[in-house]
């Protein structure tokens, strides 16, 4: 928890705005907090709830969603080695716990923890700060509403938030190049409908990860 709680400052604006543009987007403030509570995962539900307000058919929305979080993938390769030895119980509860953020502060503690059999716990204790946060800002946005002034430009939280999260993840070529195709991507398309760009970089950005981390493996033998 204590580790969780400083990523907390820049989550709590992000579930602020996700739970504005909820009502903007024609979202029930019921079923706003339950895509919280069901989905939690906050970049998805972002552009699920745009892509609603725009219209975009339900399928769009289920393939938008889907390339976003397909990242988790690989925090659950990276992370399947501490946790092997869990029962498969434990191993669902954490893996709806699987953020960014948890992600983060939880690889950081692993790799410094040594060989520990309670370490999963240090997971379970950071994904339910993460959880309890984002429901949290998920209701005062929801009950903010459109009184939130676009002056404080909240929407800057989440990329704000990713940057000071993924910066310090950088450890080797797989993560940079996957960094940076990712992120040219992204200004590539910033001009695409549907927010397609988005889609692109994490295609792109995954994509190129898994290749240069094989030929590293490769290499290596």
């Amino acid at each position: 928890m204590r580790a969780e709680l400083p990523i907390l400052l820049g989550v709590l604006p992000f579930g602020m705005v996700y739970g504005a543009l909820a009502l903007s987007a024609g979202l029930p403030a019921e079923l706003a907090q339950a895509m919280s509570s069901v989905v939690f995962a906050g970049s998805a539900q972002l552009i699920v709830v745009q892509m609603l307000g725009a219209g975009v058919p339900m399928v769009m929305l289920i393939a938008a969603a889907f390339i976003v979080n397909l990242r988790h993938a690989l925090y659950s390769a990276s992370l399947g080695p501490y946790l092997a030895h869990l029962s498969a119980g434990w191993k669902l509860m954490l893996s709806y716990l699987m953020t960014d953020e948890a992600y983060a502060v939880t690889i950081s503690h692993f790799r410094q923890a040594g060989d520990s059999p309670h370490r999963h716990w240090f997971f379970l204790g950071s994904g339910l700060t993460l959880w309890s946060g984002w429901q949290l800002s998920t209701a005062v946005g929801i009950l903010l509403g459109a009184q939130v002034p676009k002056s404080w430009s909240l929407d800057y939280a989440l990329p704000l938030t990713f940057i000071a999260l993924l910066v310090p993840s950088i450890e080797d070529r797989s993560a940079t190049m996957a960094a940076v195709v990712a992120a040219l991507m992204a200004v590539i398309g910033s001009g695409l409908p549907l927010k397609l760009g988005l889609m692109l970089a994490a295609l792109a950005g995954i994509s190129v990860g898994v290749v240069c981390d094989w030929t590293a493996r490769q290499q290596s033998l």
